[in-house]
């Protein structure tokens, strides 16, 4: 099986580049297909309300079970005090099985933290060259796993990722994915010190191809397990332990917004 852990999915409401404007999957799936890629993590391109967005990624992944796996996109500043309910309603409503933060709308936050360890939820945190933060996150919460994307930067920024190496390393509950890392030696590297059990495939579809990202890991020539280990069983060892109801008392329920009832057109039929 091959599952690619990286892709986003559904509109954006912002105008700065099609990471927030538009991630139609038409021609994702296609490639996907050819490359036989079996399923795939979604989640919400950039939005300024990530309630909406991850809504309308929940009606692609509940429409389509068998192809897909969805993350709670979650934005650390203004979702602040009603993380663990948006949480609770993509675990339990959605049936989402990971958690995706991005520096770009600001850094992680203890709450987001900790409410991934009360659902035992993955996060996947791209920290856009900010790998120190790592180690922090690695030994503040040693009993929650962390997906660290692009080998810690998608800009190809190489003394990033040469050290995000070292903390794979050192911290079992760090990991990485390989989607956007253009320098070869680099990822040829990471297995050789770290080993594949740390390492998940991701595409970062549908802006990037998914077949040219698969084959950056076929070019490795890893032995069959591992290979199988990067393309399905790391990441599928990350979901095994996701919790349906926290792990400890309910939190006093923060209020909320009124949710707009806007609804989004299903990218999975969208060119």
């Amino acid at each position: 099986m091959i599952i690619d852990c990286h892709c986003h999915a559904g509109k954006g409401d912002g105008l700065t580049g099609p990471w927030d404007t538009d991630a139609p999957l038409g021609d994702y799936l296609e490639w996907a297909r050819e490359a036989e890629i079996q399923k795939t993590v979604l989640f919400a391109a950039f939005h300024s309300d990530y309630r909406i967005a991850n809504r309308a990624v929940a009606q692609i992944v509940n429409r389509h079970p068998e192809r897909f796996y969805g993350f709670a996109f979650l934005h650390p500043e203004r979702d602040r005090g009603r993380v663990y309910d948006m949480v609770k309603t993509a675990v339990q409503q959605y049936n989402f099985c990971g958690i995706k933060v991005h520096r770009y709308d600001a850094r992680i936050t203890r709450e987001i933290c900790e409410t991934a360890r009360r659902f035992q939820l993955p996060v996947l945190y791209d920290v856009m060259g900010e790998v120190a933060v790592v180690e922090l996150l690695a030994t503040q919460y040693p009993d929650v796993r962390f997906i660290i994307p692009h080998l810690g930067s998608f800009a190809d920024d190489w003394k990033a990722q040469t050290a995000m190496i070292d903390h794979l390393a050192r911290h079992p509950n760090i990991y990485t994915d390989t989607s956007g890392v253009r320098r070869f030696d680099i990822l040829k590297n990471t297995f050789q010190r770290v080993g594949a059990h740390k390492v998940l495939f991701g595409s970062d579809g549908p802006w990037l191809h998914p077949g040219v990202e698969l084959a950056k890991i076929r070019a490795l020539h890893l032995p069959k397990k591992d290979e199988a280990q990067v393309l399905a069983g790391n990441f599928l060892r990350l979901i095994a332990r996701v919790q349906k109801e926290p792990a400890v008392t309910r939190q006093p329920r923060a209020r909320s917004a009124e949710v707009s009832k806007e609804l989004y057109r299903d990218p999975w039929v969208v060119k």
